[in-house]
């Protein structure tokens, strides 16, 4: 019998295509078990850039748009719970900035959440570096596999 998956994707008024949602899924897993990590239950909600402006207000305070916001929910160390919100619309203009697809850039902002989940941080420039190298590794394994 096959494991049940840990990740699970909800679209709060949006429609995206997210190709290969179970290799997807099952490749989230797996950095957790790289990183050596103990996932328990994560959900993507994928929304609008309102939506995610909304949260950063109310749970944040802060006021701006933004691509991603993680919740920890975790509630012992060592068995990571979380909720990942990604705003589709940063996500889609990210993706001209950068000159990269959607579908790429959408794969990175998923990894990014899961990385701060398991440790990684991105607030000085060494701790960026960091991050996007790890992203980079695993945008690389996800066209291997998802594409």
């Amino acid at each position: 019998m096959a494991s049940k998956s840990k990740v699970y994707f909800f679209f709060d008024n949006v429609i995206i295509n997210l190709r290969a949602r179970g290799r997807l899924k099952a490749l989230v897993e797996s950095i957790f078990k790289k990183e050596k990590k103990k996932l328990v239950n994560l959900n993507y909600i994928f929304c609008s850039d309102q939506a995610l402006l909304k949260i950063n207000r109310d749970y944040l305070q802060h006021d701006f748009y933004t691509d991603i916001i993680t919740f920890d929910l975790s509630d012992s160390p060592g068995n990571i719970i979380g909720e990942i919100y990604i705003s589709v619309d940063r996500v889609k203009d990210n993706a001209k900035i950068n000159d990269s697809s959607f579908s790429s850039e959408l794969r990175r902002v998923i990894f990014h959440g899961a990385l701060h989940l398991c440790g990684f941080d991105d607030k000085t420039e060494r701790q960026k570096a960091r991050m996007r190298s790890r992203e980079d590794y695993y945008l690389d394994v996800s066209r291997e596999t998802v594409s």
